[in-house]
Protein backbone atom coordinates (compact mmCIF):
# COMPACT_ATOMS: atom_id res chain seq x y z
CA UNK A 1 0.00 0.00 0.00
CA UNK A 2 3.01 2.53 0.74
CA UNK A 3 4.82 1.78 -2.66
CA UNK A 4 1.10 2.96 -4.51
CA UNK A 5 2.26 5.98 -6.13
CA UNK A 6 -1.73 7.47 -6.74
CA UNK A 7 -1.83 7.19 -2.70
CA UNK A 8 1.68 9.12 -2.16
CA UNK A 9 0.28 11.93 -4.39
CA UNK A 10 -3.08 11.89 -2.53
CA UNK A 11 -1.30 12.05 0.88
CA UNK A 12 1.31 14.28 -0.57
CA UNK A 13 -1.15 17.14 -1.85
CA UNK A 14 -3.97 16.25 0.59
CA UNK A 15 -1.00 16.79 3.57
CA UNK A 16 0.19 19.82 2.07
CA UNK A 17 -2.92 22.01 1.64
CA UNK A 18 -4.31 20.71 4.68
CA UNK A 19 -1.10 22.35 5.67
CA UNK A 20 -1.82 25.56 4.70
CA UNK A 21 -5.37 25.38 6.01
CA UNK A 22 -3.76 24.73 9.47
CA UNK A 23 -1.18 27.29 9.49
CA UNK A 24 -3.82 29.83 8.41
CA UNK A 25 -5.79 29.19 11.55
CA UNK A 26 -2.56 29.06 13.72
CA UNK A 27 -1.76 32.54 12.23
CA UNK A 28 -5.23 33.95 13.14
CA UNK A 29 -5.10 32.41 16.87
CA UNK A 30 -1.26 33.83 17.52
CA UNK A 31 -2.57 37.45 15.60
CA UNK A 32 0.15 37.12 13.73
CA UNK A 33 0.70 39.95 10.91
CA UNK A 34 -2.17 39.57 8.43
CA UNK A 35 0.16 42.15 5.80
CA UNK A 36 3.13 39.75 5.82
CA UNK A 37 3.59 38.41 2.34
CA UNK A 38 3.36 34.90 3.07
CA UNK A 39 0.27 35.73 5.55
CA UNK A 40 -1.67 37.06 2.35
CA UNK A 41 -0.34 34.11 -0.04
CA UNK A 42 -1.96 32.17 2.95
CA UNK A 43 -4.80 34.09 2.87
CA UNK A 44 -5.19 34.34 -1.08
CA UNK A 45 -4.80 30.23 -1.36
CA UNK A 46 -7.44 29.33 1.10
CA UNK A 47 -10.10 32.56 0.88
CA UNK A 48 -12.66 30.94 -1.00
CA UNK A 49 -13.45 27.90 0.93
CA UNK A 50 -12.68 29.05 4.40
CA UNK A 51 -14.87 32.15 3.83
CA UNK A 52 -18.14 29.90 2.21
CA UNK A 53 -17.47 27.36 5.59
CA UNK A 54 -17.44 30.12 8.16
CA UNK A 55 -21.09 31.55 7.08
CA UNK A 56 -21.98 27.99 8.19
CA UNK A 57 -19.93 28.01 11.52
CA UNK A 58 -19.92 31.32 13.15
CA UNK A 59 -16.81 32.77 15.33
CA UNK A 60 -16.57 31.85 18.98
CA UNK A 61 -15.06 34.78 20.57
CA UNK A 62 -12.42 35.98 18.58
CA UNK A 63 -11.14 32.57 17.16
CA UNK A 64 -12.35 31.62 13.69
CA UNK A 65 -12.78 27.92 13.48
CA UNK A 66 -14.18 27.71 10.11
CA UNK A 67 -10.31 27.19 9.15
CA UNK A 68 -10.06 24.21 11.69
CA UNK A 69 -13.37 22.58 10.55
CA UNK A 70 -12.31 23.14 6.73
CA UNK A 71 -8.28 21.15 7.89
CA UNK A 72 -10.85 18.02 9.02
CA UNK A 73 -12.86 18.27 6.49
CA UNK A 74 -9.48 17.89 3.80
CA UNK A 75 -8.18 15.51 6.62
CA UNK A 76 -11.17 13.20 5.98
CA UNK A 77 -11.67 13.51 2.74
CA UNK A 78 -7.98 12.43 2.43
CA UNK A 79 -8.14 9.51 4.39
CA UNK A 80 -11.53 8.21 2.63
CA UNK A 81 -9.63 8.90 -1.13
CA UNK A 82 -6.45 6.54 0.52
CA UNK A 83 -8.93 3.80 1.61
CA UNK A 84 -10.74 3.72 -1.63
CA UNK A 85 -7.80 3.89 -3.65
CA UNK A 86 -5.95 0.68 -1.37
CA UNK A 87 -9.05 -1.19 -2.12
CA UNK A 88 -9.11 -1.56 2.28
CA UNK A 89 -12.74 -2.37 3.90
CA UNK A 90 -14.15 1.32 5.11
CA UNK A 91 -14.22 1.98 8.51
CA UNK A 92 -17.49 3.98 10.03
CA UNK A 93 -17.45 7.48 9.77
CA UNK A 94 -17.49 7.94 13.02
CA UNK A 95 -13.87 6.36 13.04
CA UNK A 96 -12.62 8.48 9.88
CA UNK A 97 -14.10 11.53 11.64
CA UNK A 98 -11.63 10.66 15.13
CA UNK A 99 -8.69 9.86 13.01
CA UNK A 100 -9.14 13.23 10.93
CA UNK A 101 -9.31 15.00 13.88
CA UNK A 102 -6.98 13.47 15.61
CA UNK A 103 -4.48 13.82 12.41
CA UNK A 104 -5.47 18.11 12.50
CA UNK A 105 -4.13 18.07 16.35
CA UNK A 106 -1.32 16.19 15.11
CA UNK A 107 -0.32 18.51 12.31
CA UNK A 108 -0.98 21.25 14.51
CA UNK A 109 1.91 20.24 17.14
CA UNK A 110 4.07 19.51 14.55
CA UNK A 111 3.79 22.90 12.89
CA UNK A 112 4.55 24.48 16.50
CA UNK A 113 7.19 22.01 17.41
CA UNK A 114 9.00 23.00 14.38
CA UNK A 115 8.47 26.46 14.51
CA UNK A 116 9.67 26.82 18.05
CA UNK A 117 13.24 24.96 16.84
CA UNK A 118 13.05 27.86 13.82
CA UNK A 119 12.34 30.39 16.35
CA UNK A 120 15.45 29.22 18.93
CA UNK A 121 17.88 29.25 15.73
CA UNK A 122 16.35 32.44 14.58
CA UNK A 123 17.23 33.68 17.85
CA UNK A 124 20.72 32.80 17.68
CA UNK A 125 21.42 33.35 13.74
CA UNK A 126 19.62 36.01 13.02
CA UNK A 127 17.68 37.88 15.83
CA UNK A 128 15.59 40.92 15.19
CA UNK A 129 15.56 39.89 11.46
CA UNK A 130 13.41 41.99 8.89
CA UNK A 131 12.51 38.69 6.87
CA UNK A 132 9.23 37.87 6.32
CA UNK A 133 9.78 34.19 7.40
CA UNK A 134 11.23 34.55 10.40
CA UNK A 135 9.21 37.56 11.81
CA UNK A 136 5.74 35.25 10.90
CA UNK A 137 7.78 32.22 12.81
CA UNK A 138 8.46 34.84 16.12
CA UNK A 139 4.76 35.88 15.83
CA UNK A 140 3.59 32.22 15.80
CA UNK A 141 5.42 31.40 18.15
CA UNK A 142 5.55 34.27 20.66
CA UNK A 143 2.02 33.62 22.61
CA UNK A 144 3.58 29.70 23.19
CA UNK A 145 6.51 31.29 24.43
CA UNK A 146 4.93 34.09 26.94
CA UNK A 147 2.66 30.85 28.18
CA UNK A 148 5.53 28.98 29.03
CA UNK A 149 7.55 31.58 30.36
CA UNK A 150 4.81 31.65 32.99
CA UNK A 151 5.48 28.28 34.18
CA UNK A 152 9.28 28.60 33.50
CA UNK A 153 11.02 32.27 34.08
CA UNK A 154 14.29 33.53 32.73
CA UNK A 155 17.35 32.15 34.82
CA UNK A 156 20.11 34.12 34.17
CA UNK A 157 19.02 35.23 30.99
CA UNK A 158 18.42 31.77 29.37
CA UNK A 159 15.74 31.11 28.14
CA UNK A 160 14.17 27.60 29.45
CA UNK A 161 10.68 27.94 27.88
CA UNK A 162 11.65 26.05 24.22
CA UNK A 163 12.31 22.87 26.46
CA UNK A 164 8.89 23.00 28.38
CA UNK A 165 7.09 23.21 24.97
CA UNK A 166 8.82 20.61 23.53
CA UNK A 167 8.18 17.95 25.90
CA UNK A 168 4.27 19.44 26.34
CA UNK A 169 4.17 18.23 22.91
CA UNK A 170 5.96 15.62 22.75
CA UNK A 171 3.99 13.98 25.84
CA UNK A 172 0.41 15.12 23.75
CA UNK A 173 1.42 13.33 20.58
CA UNK A 174 2.52 10.64 22.44
CA UNK A 175 -1.30 10.46 24.01
CA UNK A 176 -2.76 11.33 20.73
CA UNK A 177 -0.91 7.90 19.35
CA UNK A 178 -2.23 5.96 22.47
CA UNK A 179 -5.62 7.10 21.29
CA UNK A 180 -5.34 5.93 17.80
CA UNK A 181 -4.51 2.78 19.68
Amino acid sequence: MAQDPIILIIRTLGEMYAFVIILRFLLQVSHADYYNPISQAIAKITNVPVLAISRVFPKIGKVDLSALFYAVAIKLLVLTLIILVAGMAMPNILQLIVLSVVGVLDAILTIYFWAVLASVIISWVAPGSYHPGPQLIQQLTEPLFKLARKVIPSIGGLDLSPILIFLVIQIVQSQLGRLLY
